[in-house]
């Protein structure tokens, strides 16, 4: 079973404003939570739309709404989005709603390779249909790649030394399963270091997840999708789970409100670009005590939201 706490439930779909009879896209399916409560405010009418790349998020909703007229499921990366919706048959959306990262049971299923704490085949494909896998990645890439990688997407402060140890273990034979990987993460880092903080394979599990799902790139592309199939006043929901997702989403927002890229110093705007969204929340909204407190894994979420300015042509 699919089982999963939503992260900002309430916060996250108050902040779409559901109309009844609206249409809405739930980008990240995953265990359907925001979409149950979706379906609640449609109260019959309307139409929502999930979509996620992992099989059994989309089984899980499929069978949890199969009962329910205005759902449908579609197994896509929302990278893919206008195509999804040109399928459809939608062209206008009332709300697209992305809750970001790895979802529980990704992490709870132990074969699937996200998580250090279950010794697994390095996996971590949140669509099993993609050839490329944290193996890979691991026992492929070159040392400065690796070192790109952790770095950047992990924002590991010991990128350069985990992927030395990693290049010298794999010469010795595969790095197989996420149980070598963290031996090899701890024989790098300083013994000192390893107590001080959490788990020292998190950084270097997350920037690898992020890399084999090329996830940073499929939302850039997601989110210039949605806001050009987004209907006037509707908005977007983003909950983030790290800085680099919450840093991309706040840049987004901030350039679709500003409009115009010209440079500073031309007298007049030749772009032709237009503001197309307004920012809802200035700062980001958190968990409250209560949520952390019943779910240690909303510690880091993050919610920002847009809406779509009424164009004046």
């Amino acid at each position: 079973m699919f089982q999963h706490t939503t992260v900002l439930l309430h916060e996250t779909v108050d902040m779409l404003e559901v109309r009844e009879g609206g249409i809405y896209v739930d980008c990240t399916l995953g265990g359907g939570g925001h979409s149950a409560l979706i379906l609640e405010k449609l109260n019959g009418s309307g139409r929502l739309i999930g979509v996620d790349q992992d099989q059994t998020a989309i089984e899980n909703a499929s069978e949890r709404f199969k009962d329910n007229p205005n759902f449908q499921a579609v197994r896509s990366n929302f990278r893919q989005l206008d195509e999804a919706l040109a399928e459809l048959g939608i062209d206008l959306v009332d709300g697209f709603l992305f809750d970001l990262g790895v979802s529980s049971p990704q992490l709870d299923q132990g074969e699937r390779g996200f998580s250090y704490h279950t010794d697994a085949p390095l996996d971590m494909r949140m669509d099993r249909r993609q050839e490329l896998d944290a193996k890979a990645v691991v026992n492929n890439y070159t040392m400065e790649e690796l070192t790109d990688i952790i770095y950047r997407y992990g924002e590991e402060r010991w990128a350069k030394r985990i992927a030395e140890f990693i290049v010298q273990e794999r010469a010795e034979k595969p790095i197989e399963t996420t149980g070598e990987l963290v031996t090899v993460i701890k024989k790098a880092i300083p013994k000192k270091v390893r107590q001080e903080g959490g788990h020292p394979g998190r950084k270097t599990f997350q920037a690898l997840r992020i890399a084999v799902n090329d996830e940073l790139g499929a939302l850039e592309i997601a989110l210039d999708k949605a806001v050009e199939h987004l209907a006037p006043k509707g908005r977007i929901s983003v909950i983030t789970f790290h800085s680099l997702e919450d840093r991309l989403i706040k840049e987004f927002f901030k350039k679709q409100m500003k409009g115009c890229t010209c440079p500073p110093d031309f007298p007049i705007c030749v772009c032709g670009n237009k503001p197309k969204l307004r920012i809802v929340n200035r700062k980001p909204i958190e968990p409250s005590a209560e949520e952390l407190e019943d779910n240690r894994r909303a510690r880091s979420a993050k919610l920002r939201g847009a809406e779509r300015i009424v164009s004046d042509d």
